[in-house]
């Protein structure tokens, strides 16, 4: 698992993975990226949409749910960045999900770090 660096943006430090490197795809992927991003110091885990493997946005395969309960459990942020209209076209309630997530301040679906950056101005 690769990042690109540690960032902060308004006082909050992030980990920026690079968009290349091993697709997440399980629990244990998760808890590497976990490890990491605390390691660093980083209060926030910023992982490219094209990382994260296609069950991650399929709901039924419960991976998106366990992985964002393991980010809650180590009490990390995530920010899950980049294009995934075509994967919320097709389902209504990962569309629901990503809209409940990003209501609150644990998990967000952004289209780009400039998105995360208006985000964490507040």
């Amino acid at each position: 698992m690769s990042s690109s660096g540690l960032e902060t943006i308004n006082g909050v430090t992030v980990l920026v993975w690079d968009a290349d490197g091993e697709t997440i795809g399980s629990e244990s992927d998760a808890l590497d990226v976990i490890g990491n991003t605390s390691y660093q110091g980083a209060e926030w885990a910023v992982i490219p949409a094209s990382r994260l493997d296609e069950a991650f946005f399929q709901l039924r395969t419960r991976l998106a749910g366990d992985v964002v309960q393991k980010f809650v459990q180590y009490g990390l942020r995530l920010a899950v960045v980049g294009d995934i209209s075509r994967h919320l076209e097709g389902s209504s309630s990962l569309r629901d999900f990503v809209r409940e997530c990003n209501r609150g301040r644990q998990t967000w679906f952004l289209t780009d770090l400039e998105e995360l950056r208006e985000r964490l101005r507040g």
